[in-house]
């Protein structure tokens, strides 16, 4: 009998593997605000250390792109929302549902910790979607494309992207409450600006080498 295999290349194989797995990692990363210290100019800077691992599928998706183009960057963006989906609902159970074992008193930090309402769970996935679609586009059109000013590229269209998904995650959280909200965006924008000026432009890099290196040979089948 005839075996069929579907060829992909290898580092769109690690690359969607990694993703899926930082697109769940960035949440509980979130639970803790980090400081970035104190800056000239810009003073105390402070950030959800969720960044890290967002910036990191910003790089991805941008990689993909210049590896593959913009329409597989988009499905590896929309296949991103299965992993925060099913962690969403299994924390939602294990948190509410599934009763802690009798000698083990952790259970209220750990709900603290985890523990997101539907509204704020509706707003990650919200400003995900939109923010990482909108880097990938940004990146697959400035300067003309794929193989053009990929520094550049990746950089602006990280900007913007974190700039969109800030606002639309603390508006969607955070709306109608009795809290600064521009004070809180205007905190968070320009400590992600800081980060995503520091972390994209080396690791575009590092990704689309990475990316062409896995690829510099064919996937042998069975082995």
């Amino acid at each position: 009998m005839e075996t069929r295999t579907l060829a992909m290349p290898r580092s769109l194989f690690v690359f969607s593997l990694l993703y899926g797995g930082l697109a769940v990692l960035a949440g509980v990363l979130g639970t803790k605000l980090a400081s970035l210290g104190h800056w000239p100019v810009l003073g105390d800077l402070a950030v959800e250390s969720g960044i890290f691992a967002f910036l990191l599928l910003v790089v991805m998706g941008s990689a993909v792109a210049e590896l593959f183009g913009q329409d597989v960057a988009n499905r590896l963006v929309r296949f991103g929302f299965v992993p925060l989906i099913v962690s969403m609902v299994l924390l939602t159970v294990v948190i509410h549902i599934v009763p802690p074992a009798p000698f083990w008193h952790d259970q209220d930090a750990f709900a603290r910790l985890l523990g997101q309402g539907a509204r704020m769970q509706f707003a990650g996935l919200i400003s995900y979607g939109t923010s990482q679609t909108l880097n990938v586009y940004l990146f697959s059109r400035i300067a003309g494309g794929q193989g053009k000013a990929l520094v550049l590229r990746a950089w602006i269209a990280s900007l913007l992207s974190q700039i969109v998904d800030t606002i639309l995650f603390i508006t969607i959280s955070f709306a109608g409450q009795d809290m600064p909200l521009g004070q809180i965006m205007e905190g968070q924008i320009i400590s992600k600006l800081v980060l995503s000026t520091i972390m994209v432009p080396p690791l575009i890099v590092v990704f689309v080498r990475l990316g062409r290196w896995l690829d510099r040979a064919p996937v042998q089948a069975g082995g």
